[in-house]
């Protein structure tokens, strides 16, 4: 299939495009903050992952049927990403959480001790990325974000 006509492969990175800029206003809605950088960051809502497979999927069902081996193999691919996007992920970002607050409680009592304000930023140990998975319902508006995606898109295939 030539990629330039691979409806499946466009209405997946269709939805990664989508969900990731549509992050930005979502924000700014719900906190009043304006994050540009939310377009090329993981987390938030929606999940660009379940996005991406389930428009993935949705396209492989459109093209090659429901009852595909491609599209049997496109689902469960989504049903581990998305699985995946809601457990392993988030809770990687929680465990960051927790570290990144063990770092700081730990560089402010070495303060006292030694020239830590001295050294250069390189020297010191970034935080952990704490935005790493999703809420179920990020992975849940992602999923469906995908699947509109898909549907619409096919109307100009």
């Amino acid at each position: 299939m030539d990629y330039f006509v691979n409806f499946p492969l466009w209405a997946a990175l269709s939805a990664i495009g989508f969900a990731q800029v549509i992050k930005i206003p979502i924000r700014l809605v719900a906190t009043r903050e304006f994050k540009p950088g939310l377009a090329f960051s993981t987390g938030g809502m929606p999940s660009s992952h379940s996005a991406a497979v389930a428009a993935l999927t949705t396209g492989v069902g459109i093209v090659e049927g429901t009852d595909s081996v491609m599209f049997a193999v496109s689902t469960v691919f989504s049903v581990i990403i998305m699985f995946d996007a809601s457990g392993v992920r988030r809770q990687a970002g929680e465990q960051a959480i927790v570290i990144n607050q063990l770092v700081k409680d730990f560089q402010y009592f070495r303060e006292g001790a030694k020239d830590w304000n001295q050294k250069e930023e390189n020297q010191k140990r970034k935080e952990l990325k704490e935005l790493l998975g999703h809420q179920p319902i990020e992975v849940f508006f992602g999923g469906l974000s995908g699947i509109a995606i898909a549907f619409f898109l096919y109307q100009f295939y």
